[in-house]
């Protein structure tokens, strides 16, 4: 794996890249099997925008708490649902267990 900033090789598991310190960003090929999800990216992220609204995303996985209170608010007119689907494209999105739900084919 090469850091992202100055290009230096470092440790696959690494963290934070020796030679220039910045913050070495995990891609989906370097998470562990356990801090990945079962749930499939693209599946939330199809939920997210055809019915994020009223929050079927959250509840797909796991999230019934905060699924039930979009549902409610209906996504907070839009703008939570906006906020949710950005995150899932980038990647950051997590599920009920706090693993994250990552595209496995980039």
């Amino acid at each position: 794996m090469y850091c992202n900033n100055c290009g230096t090789e470092i440790d696959d598991k690494a963290v934070v890249c020796v030679k220039c310190g910045c913050a070495v960003k995990p891609t989906p090929a370097t998470l562990d099997a356990g801090e990945r999800s079962d749930k499939d990216w693209m599946t939330t992220l199809l939920l997210c925008f055809f019915l994020g609204g009223i929050g079927v995303h959250r509840f797909y996985v796991g999230k019934t708490g905060t699924g039930i209170l979009q549902l409610i608010t209906l996504g907070c007119c839009g703008v939570w649902s906006l906020i949710d689907f950005i995150v899932i494209a980038c990647g950051n999105f997590t599920d009920g267990e706090g693993k994250r739900i990552v595209n496995t084919n980039r």
